[in-house]
């Protein structure tokens, strides 16, 4: 009985310990909100900013987190400096260059801009029609993202 409850418990944590966030891309959301309405969380970062790291590593490999990503919104995980051309929404949006090996792209800087500004890591919530509904810049911890979670899904 021992040994069952052994297997048991080591396959309850083994499945735990390794839920994967379904990350979706923009192109992606059309399609999915055809299949089920839901509101999308956009994560802007970029590859350089230590915040956005530890989000990565912190705040979306909780497993509270994950589940309720995964089972009420449709999550974007989206570089800021990402090069290629996106389309969203019917239209068509681009990198902006600034400088030597630098820019936004432009989904950044509509998705990510507060009181007229980009700062890093941006939180940006839509709702089901595309319409920005919060927005929020700086770090967040996996509670403090959890309870976001839990006043946005009401």
């Amino acid at each position: 009985m021992k040994k069952i409850a052994l297997i048991l418990l080591f396959f309850c944590l083994f499945n735990q310990s390794f839920a994967q966030l379904k990350k979706r891309t923009f192109e992606q959301i059309d399609s999915l909100q055809i299949v089920e309405k839901r509101k999308i969380i956009v994560f802007i970062h970029t590859d350089w900013c230590q915040f956005c790291q530890a989000m990565k590593s912190k705040t979306f490999k909780s497993e509270e987190v994950i589940q309720q990503l995964n089972e009420t919104f449709y999550f974007v995980d989206f570089n800021a400096e990402e090069k290629r051309t996106i389309t969203f929404i019917k239209q068509q949006f681009q990198f902006k260059p600034k400088g030597n090996n630098s820019g936004i792209h432009e989904l950044g800087i509509q998705l990510g801009t507060i009181n007229n500004q980009v700062n890093y890591p941006v939180l940006c919530v839509l709702n089901e029609q595309y319409e920005i509904i919060f927005q929020h810049s700086g770090f967040l911890s996996a509670k403090e993202f959890k309870l976001l979670l839990d006043k946005i899904d009401n």
